[in-house]
């Protein structure tokens, strides 16, 4: 099963205690899959929609919980999909605060999301990437959206893909507090565990790079320093050197490898690091001389 369908698979069973609470996850989903109409009497109406049948049984159990009104399933196959397509018909005045509802409450802001990513919502494979979206089909409805998963100081955007509108999140860090919000807790840890790991494996990664650059960098110098040397001594000798400068120069044909530290310590007489690279630019500075005359 994909990470989204953990997800969903955890939020079906999670049922908010207060009624005000399963109103507002109500509206969310109605508000992804379903269309509000009035029939010839003037009597609001709601069709709902979906080939998940997860969706199906949450939206028939909160209209449960919530109200006392009549349901009509019609279960549909589709054969071109080989897939099955569930249609929730509802009728009641009292639907009219599923189609108007005014989420305000922190708990009711939560439950909407959580509809919402129920009914039009996935998560890509943390393990790949992060992103997080809930597709809506008008703009008004993702403004919507936004601005509340927003109130929780979150930093959703929304982008237009074909006909249809995206609230989406880019950030681990925000996915997981998504995840808080929506109160599933579960997949939340699971997705915590991939984010340390894939953390821990960038940082290992980088230190391995930037040992390795300097590793490369050390050797690319070693040859350099290498290649000076034996051109003085192919062309002039040592024997016109300066003692420290002779010193230096054989002890790197010596030791071509050592750093320039442990190259100190192997002199006649040892000085430090910076001491060491002075006097190696010295013989560059020589080589290139050399090689000018």
């Amino acid at each position: 099963m994909s990470f989204s369908g953990e997800i969903k698979r955890e939020l079906y069973e999670h049922y908010a205690r207060a009624r005000h609470c399963n109103l507002a996850e109500l509206a969310g989903i109605a508000h992804m899959c379903g269309q509000f109409a009035e029939d010839s009497r003037g009597t609001c109406t709601m069709q709902l929609s979906t080939e998940n049948f997860s969706v199906a049984r949450k939206c028939f159990t909160l209209m449960t919980k919530t109200f006392n009104i009549n349901t009509n399933i019609i279960i549909r196959k589709n054969s071109a999909k080989n897939s099955w397509n569930y249609t929730l018909l509802f009728k009641g005045q009292e639907l009219l605060a599923v189609k108007n509802a005014i989420v305000q409450a922190v708990c009711c802001r939560r439950a909407y999301i959580r509809g919402a990513f129920i009914a039009a919502g996935s998560v890509s494979d943390p393990r790949k990437s992060y992103h997080f979206e809930i597709v809506c089909d008008l703009q008004e409805k993702a403004e919507y959206l936004r601005d509340i998963v927003n109130s929780f100081e979150m930093g959703a955007k929304i982008v237009q893909r074909k006909k249809t509108f995206v609230v989406y999140l880019k950030e681990g860090a925000q996915i997981v507090d998504m995840l808080n919000v929506m109160e599933a807790h579960v997949s939340l840890m699971e997705l915590e565990n991939v984010r340390i790991v894939k953390e821990m494996r960038n940082a290992v990664n980088r230190k391995v790079n930037c040992e390795t650059a300097n590793i490369n960098k050390t050797v690319s110098a070693a040859v350099r320093q290498i290649e000076d040397i034996t051109y003085i001594q192919d062309k002039v000798g040592f024997e016109k050197l300066p003692d420290s400068l002779k010193d230096v120069a054989l002890t790197r044909l010596a030791y071509p490898d050592v750093a320039l530290k442990e190259l100190g310590g192997l002199l006649e007489h040892p000085i430090g690091k910076s001491g060491v690279n002075h006097r190696l630019r010295k013989l560059s500075e020589i080589a290139e001389k050399l090689r000018e005359e």
